[in-house]
Protein backbone atom coordinates (compact mmCIF):
# COMPACT_ATOMS: atom_id res chain seq x y z
CA UNK A 1 0.00 0.00 0.00
CA UNK A 2 1.37 3.73 -1.14
CA UNK A 3 1.90 6.02 1.89
CA UNK A 4 -0.20 9.10 1.57
CA UNK A 5 1.95 12.10 1.18
CA UNK A 6 1.41 15.87 2.25
CA UNK A 7 2.85 17.51 -0.99
CA UNK A 8 2.70 17.24 -4.37
CA UNK A 9 5.37 18.92 -6.69
CA UNK A 10 4.00 19.47 -9.76
CA UNK A 11 6.44 19.91 -12.68
CA UNK A 12 4.67 20.72 -16.01
CA UNK A 13 6.99 19.21 -19.31
CA UNK A 14 6.84 20.60 -22.59
CA UNK A 15 10.36 19.16 -24.82
CA UNK A 16 11.47 19.12 -21.20
CA UNK A 17 13.97 15.64 -21.44
CA UNK A 18 17.38 17.56 -21.16
CA UNK A 19 15.95 19.86 -17.77
CA UNK A 20 14.02 17.38 -15.91
CA UNK A 21 17.74 15.90 -14.63
CA UNK A 22 18.51 18.46 -12.82
CA UNK A 23 15.22 18.83 -10.99
CA UNK A 24 15.29 14.87 -10.22
CA UNK A 25 18.18 15.57 -8.32
CA UNK A 26 17.26 18.05 -6.26
CA UNK A 27 14.44 15.82 -5.68
CA UNK A 28 16.63 13.18 -4.24
CA UNK A 29 18.76 15.37 -2.03
CA UNK A 30 15.48 16.76 0.43
CA UNK A 31 16.18 15.57 3.32
CA UNK A 32 12.24 14.82 4.02
CA UNK A 33 11.02 12.44 1.38
CA UNK A 34 7.07 13.25 2.08
CA UNK A 35 5.80 14.54 -1.54
CA UNK A 36 5.10 13.11 -4.59
CA UNK A 37 6.41 14.13 -8.12
CA UNK A 38 3.76 14.39 -10.54
CA UNK A 39 5.60 15.37 -14.11
CA UNK A 40 2.43 16.31 -16.72
CA UNK A 41 4.22 15.89 -20.24
CA UNK A 42 2.36 18.20 -22.22
CA UNK A 43 2.30 16.33 -25.84
CA UNK A 44 5.78 16.30 -25.67
CA UNK A 45 7.75 15.22 -28.90
CA UNK A 46 11.09 14.14 -27.38
CA UNK A 47 12.81 11.99 -24.83
CA UNK A 48 10.39 13.32 -22.11
CA UNK A 49 8.16 10.60 -21.68
CA UNK A 50 11.17 8.20 -21.66
CA UNK A 51 13.31 10.16 -19.41
CA UNK A 52 10.53 10.48 -16.61
CA UNK A 53 9.74 6.82 -16.64
CA UNK A 54 13.77 6.19 -16.64
CA UNK A 55 13.71 8.01 -13.25
CA UNK A 56 10.24 6.03 -11.80
CA UNK A 57 11.97 2.43 -12.56
CA UNK A 58 14.79 3.72 -9.97
CA UNK A 59 12.19 4.02 -7.76
CA UNK A 60 14.22 6.85 -4.98
CA UNK A 61 11.31 9.17 -5.38
CA UNK A 62 7.69 8.77 -5.63
CA UNK A 63 6.69 9.92 -9.33
CA UNK A 64 3.67 9.83 -11.37
CA UNK A 65 3.87 10.75 -15.09
CA UNK A 66 0.93 11.92 -16.89
CA UNK A 67 0.77 12.34 -21.11
CA UNK A 68 -1.58 14.55 -22.18
CA UNK A 69 -2.09 16.47 -26.15
CA UNK A 70 -0.43 19.80 -26.04
CA UNK A 71 -2.88 21.92 -24.73
CA UNK A 72 -0.22 25.01 -22.70
CA UNK A 73 1.02 25.05 -18.91
CA UNK A 74 -2.71 26.31 -17.76
CA UNK A 75 -4.68 23.31 -19.17
CA UNK A 76 -1.38 21.11 -18.09
CA UNK A 77 -1.53 22.65 -14.26
CA UNK A 78 -5.33 21.75 -14.32
CA UNK A 79 -4.35 18.06 -14.86
CA UNK A 80 -1.95 18.14 -12.20
CA UNK A 81 -4.41 20.04 -9.58
CA UNK A 82 -7.03 17.20 -10.83
CA UNK A 83 -4.54 14.09 -10.28
CA UNK A 84 -3.23 14.97 -6.99
CA UNK A 85 -4.29 13.44 -3.62
CA UNK A 86 -2.32 15.09 -1.16
CA UNK A 87 -2.87 18.60 1.41
CA UNK A 88 -0.32 20.92 -0.52
CA UNK A 89 0.32 21.52 -4.45
CA UNK A 90 3.85 23.30 -5.63
CA UNK A 91 4.20 24.00 -9.17
CA UNK A 92 8.35 23.54 -10.04
CA UNK A 93 8.81 24.31 -13.37
CA UNK A 94 11.91 22.12 -15.09
CA UNK A 95 14.01 25.20 -15.05
CA UNK A 96 13.90 25.35 -11.88
CA UNK A 97 15.19 23.09 -8.41
CA UNK A 98 14.63 22.82 -5.08
CA UNK A 99 17.09 23.98 -2.06
CA UNK A 100 17.69 20.75 -0.44
CA UNK A 101 15.50 21.49 2.87
CA UNK A 102 12.62 22.70 0.86
CA UNK A 103 10.06 19.91 1.52
CA UNK A 104 11.31 20.02 5.50
CA UNK A 105 11.06 24.05 5.62
CA UNK A 106 7.30 23.67 4.03
CA UNK A 107 5.68 20.83 5.81
CA UNK A 108 7.02 22.45 8.63
CA UNK A 109 5.60 25.77 8.39
CA UNK A 110 2.01 24.30 7.47
CA UNK A 111 1.90 22.51 10.97
CA UNK A 112 1.36 25.57 12.38
CA UNK A 113 -1.78 26.27 10.10
CA UNK A 114 -2.92 23.16 9.60
CA UNK A 115 -6.72 23.01 9.67
CA UNK A 116 -7.10 26.84 9.69
CA UNK A 117 -8.81 27.13 6.63
CA UNK A 118 -8.19 30.78 6.46
CA UNK A 119 -5.15 30.06 4.81
CA UNK A 120 -4.50 29.28 1.29
CA UNK A 121 -0.47 28.15 1.53
CA UNK A 122 2.79 29.78 1.97
CA UNK A 123 5.11 32.74 0.22
CA UNK A 124 8.23 31.87 -0.18
CA UNK A 125 11.00 33.09 -1.99
CA UNK A 126 12.89 32.29 -5.61
CA UNK A 127 16.10 32.73 -5.35
CA UNK A 128 19.24 33.53 -8.48
CA UNK A 129 21.59 30.38 -5.75
CA UNK A 130 20.32 28.81 -2.81
CA UNK A 131 21.69 32.53 -0.66
CA UNK A 132 20.12 34.71 -2.90
CA UNK A 133 16.66 36.38 -3.46
CA UNK A 134 16.06 36.70 -6.92
CA UNK A 135 16.66 40.15 -8.39
CA UNK A 136 17.31 41.10 -4.68
CA UNK A 137 13.33 41.39 -4.25
CA UNK A 138 13.49 40.54 -0.67
CA UNK A 139 9.98 40.86 1.48
CA UNK A 140 8.51 44.10 3.18
CA UNK A 141 7.80 44.34 6.70
CA UNK A 142 4.55 43.08 7.34
CA UNK A 143 3.04 45.29 10.39
CA UNK A 144 -0.06 43.67 12.15
CA UNK A 145 -1.95 47.02 11.73
CA UNK A 146 -1.68 45.72 8.48
CA UNK A 147 -4.27 43.11 8.32
CA UNK A 148 -7.06 45.72 9.03
CA UNK A 149 -5.86 48.48 6.30
CA UNK A 150 -5.32 45.90 3.71
CA UNK A 151 -8.61 44.34 4.61
CA UNK A 152 -7.53 40.89 5.36
CA UNK A 153 -9.16 38.12 7.23
CA UNK A 154 -10.84 39.30 10.56
CA UNK A 155 -9.34 37.65 13.71
CA UNK A 156 -6.08 36.19 12.19
CA UNK A 157 -3.18 35.49 15.05
CA UNK A 158 -0.20 38.18 14.11
CA UNK A 159 2.19 35.72 13.20
CA UNK A 160 2.14 31.70 13.33
CA UNK A 161 5.36 29.69 14.24
CA UNK A 162 7.73 33.19 13.53
CA UNK A 163 6.12 33.44 10.04
CA UNK A 164 3.40 36.50 9.76
CA UNK A 165 -0.01 36.11 7.92
CA UNK A 166 -0.26 38.21 4.99
CA UNK A 167 -2.51 37.91 1.32
CA UNK A 168 -0.94 38.50 -2.09
CA UNK A 169 -2.40 42.22 -2.52
CA UNK A 170 -1.33 43.48 0.72
CA UNK A 171 2.43 42.06 -0.36
CA UNK A 172 2.11 43.87 -3.58
CA UNK A 173 0.98 46.82 -2.13
CA UNK A 174 3.04 47.49 0.16
CA UNK A 175 5.82 47.60 -2.75
CA UNK A 176 6.95 44.25 -3.27
CA UNK A 177 7.82 43.42 -6.87
CA UNK A 178 9.68 39.82 -6.93
CA UNK A 179 8.89 36.34 -8.06
CA UNK A 180 7.79 33.72 -5.29
CA UNK A 181 7.56 30.06 -4.43
CA UNK A 182 3.96 29.41 -3.87
CA UNK A 183 2.49 26.81 -2.21
CA UNK A 184 -1.14 25.99 -2.23
CA UNK A 185 -4.06 23.71 -0.28
CA UNK A 186 -4.69 21.70 -3.11
CA UNK A 187 -8.54 21.77 -2.76
CA UNK A 188 -8.41 25.86 -3.41
CA UNK A 189 -6.58 24.95 -6.73
CA UNK A 190 -9.32 22.47 -7.70
CA UNK A 191 -12.40 25.30 -6.82
CA UNK A 192 -10.32 27.35 -9.03
CA UNK A 193 -9.33 26.40 -11.82
CA UNK A 194 -6.96 27.76 -15.07
CA UNK A 195 -10.18 28.70 -17.68
CA UNK A 196 -9.99 26.76 -20.45
CA UNK A 197 -10.16 28.73 -23.59
CA UNK A 198 -10.70 27.56 -27.42
CA UNK A 199 -7.80 28.65 -29.39
CA UNK A 200 -5.88 29.70 -26.14
CA UNK A 201 -2.86 27.64 -24.28
CA UNK A 202 -2.14 30.78 -21.83
CA UNK A 203 -4.12 32.35 -18.68
CA UNK A 204 -2.26 34.52 -16.47
CA UNK A 205 -1.22 32.82 -13.21
CA UNK A 206 -2.60 35.93 -11.23
CA UNK A 207 -6.55 35.11 -12.61
CA UNK A 208 -6.34 31.82 -10.03
CA UNK A 209 -4.60 33.49 -7.45
CA UNK A 210 -6.51 36.53 -6.97
CA UNK A 211 -9.79 34.47 -6.51
CA UNK A 212 -8.16 32.43 -4.16
CA UNK A 213 -7.01 35.54 -2.26
CA UNK A 214 -10.46 36.67 -1.97
CA UNK A 215 -11.01 35.49 1.86
CA UNK A 216 -7.48 33.76 2.62
CA UNK A 217 -4.57 34.46 3.47
CA UNK A 218 -0.94 32.65 3.29
CA UNK A 219 2.55 32.13 5.33
CA UNK A 220 4.88 34.56 4.75
CA UNK A 221 8.07 32.68 4.58
CA UNK A 222 11.41 34.96 3.81
CA UNK A 223 13.61 31.91 2.90
CA UNK A 224 14.60 30.72 -0.69
CA UNK A 225 12.89 27.37 -2.03
CA UNK A 226 12.94 27.42 -5.32
CA UNK A 227 16.09 28.09 -7.48
CA UNK A 228 15.78 29.14 -11.05
CA UNK A 229 17.47 30.35 -14.06
CA UNK A 230 17.09 34.43 -14.45
CA UNK A 231 15.55 35.17 -17.80
CA UNK A 232 17.60 36.22 -20.73
CA UNK A 233 17.21 39.62 -22.59
CA UNK A 234 13.92 39.65 -24.97
CA UNK A 235 11.26 38.59 -21.82
CA UNK A 236 9.47 41.73 -22.55
CA UNK A 237 8.88 41.14 -26.03
CA UNK A 238 8.11 37.59 -24.71
CA UNK A 239 5.23 38.99 -22.67
CA UNK A 240 4.10 41.32 -25.48
CA UNK A 241 4.19 37.92 -27.91
CA UNK A 242 1.91 36.44 -25.13
CA UNK A 243 -0.80 38.95 -24.74
CA UNK A 244 -0.95 38.56 -28.35
CA UNK A 245 -1.50 34.80 -28.72
CA UNK A 246 -3.85 34.61 -25.56
CA UNK A 247 -6.05 37.71 -25.20
CA UNK A 248 -8.76 36.23 -23.79
CA UNK A 249 -6.21 34.91 -21.35
CA UNK A 250 -5.66 38.49 -20.44
CA UNK A 251 -8.85 40.18 -20.77
CA UNK A 252 -10.36 38.01 -17.30
CA UNK A 253 -7.12 38.83 -15.92
CA UNK A 254 -7.59 42.82 -16.29
CA UNK A 255 -10.99 42.60 -15.67
CA UNK A 256 -10.70 40.92 -11.97
CA UNK A 257 -8.29 43.29 -11.02
CA UNK A 258 -10.34 46.38 -12.29
CA UNK A 259 -12.98 44.85 -10.47
CA UNK A 260 -11.10 43.73 -7.13
CA UNK A 261 -8.66 46.39 -6.66
CA UNK A 262 -9.43 49.49 -4.45
CA UNK A 263 -9.36 52.97 -5.93
CA UNK A 264 -5.66 53.89 -7.34
CA UNK A 265 -4.17 54.77 -10.48
CA UNK A 266 -3.08 51.20 -10.47
CA UNK A 267 -7.44 50.07 -10.63
CA UNK A 268 -7.13 52.77 -13.65
CA UNK A 269 -4.38 51.14 -15.74
CA UNK A 270 -6.29 47.55 -15.06
CA UNK A 271 -9.41 48.96 -16.54
CA UNK A 272 -7.73 50.69 -19.67
CA UNK A 273 -6.01 47.29 -20.33
CA UNK A 274 -9.36 45.74 -19.97
CA UNK A 275 -10.76 47.97 -22.31
CA UNK A 276 -8.17 47.56 -25.10
CA UNK A 277 -8.33 43.66 -24.81
CA UNK A 278 -12.31 43.87 -24.61
CA UNK A 279 -11.78 44.38 -28.71
CA UNK A 280 -10.14 41.22 -29.23
CA UNK A 281 -12.35 38.96 -27.31
CA UNK A 282 -15.55 36.31 -28.25
CA UNK A 283 -18.78 38.14 -27.36
CA UNK A 284 -19.49 35.50 -24.92
CA UNK A 285 -16.39 37.06 -22.68
CA UNK A 286 -17.24 40.36 -23.01
CA UNK A 287 -21.15 39.46 -21.74
CA UNK A 288 -19.93 37.18 -18.67
CA UNK A 289 -16.66 40.09 -17.71
CA UNK A 290 -18.65 42.92 -17.76
CA UNK A 291 -16.73 45.84 -16.45
CA UNK A 292 -19.00 48.10 -13.94
CA UNK A 293 -20.00 51.30 -16.20
CA UNK A 294 -18.40 53.93 -13.67
CA UNK A 295 -15.27 52.23 -14.11
CA UNK A 296 -15.41 51.95 -17.77
CA UNK A 297 -16.06 55.73 -17.90
CA UNK A 298 -13.54 56.57 -15.65
CA UNK A 299 -10.65 54.54 -17.41
CA UNK A 300 -11.75 55.60 -21.29
CA UNK A 301 -8.79 58.47 -20.91
CA UNK A 302 -5.99 55.91 -19.92
CA UNK A 303 -7.75 53.77 -22.87
CA UNK A 304 -7.33 56.06 -25.24
CA UNK A 305 -3.56 57.23 -24.47
CA UNK A 306 -2.97 52.84 -24.93
CA UNK A 307 -4.38 53.16 -27.99
CA UNK A 308 -2.49 55.95 -29.42
CA UNK A 309 0.63 53.82 -28.18
CA UNK A 310 -0.01 50.85 -29.74
CA UNK A 311 0.26 48.92 -26.66
CA UNK A 312 -1.73 46.11 -25.15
Amino acid sequence: MEKQRNLTIFTPAYNRAGKLKRVYESLKRQTDKDFAWLIVDDGSTDETADVARGFQNEGTVDIKYIYRENGGKMRAHNTGVLNSDTELFLCLDSDDYLSDTAVNDILEAWKSVRGDERYAGIIAYKGESEDKVIYGNEFPDVSPTDSAKYGLVEGLPKERHGFPAISFRELYQKGFKGETTLVFRTELLRENLFPEIEGEKYVPEDVVYDRIDEGHVFVLMPKILTICELMEAGYTDRVEELRRQAPTGWFIYYYQRAVSWPWSALKIKFASHYLRFRRMVDIKYKKEYSLPVHIAISCIPGYIALSMKGKL
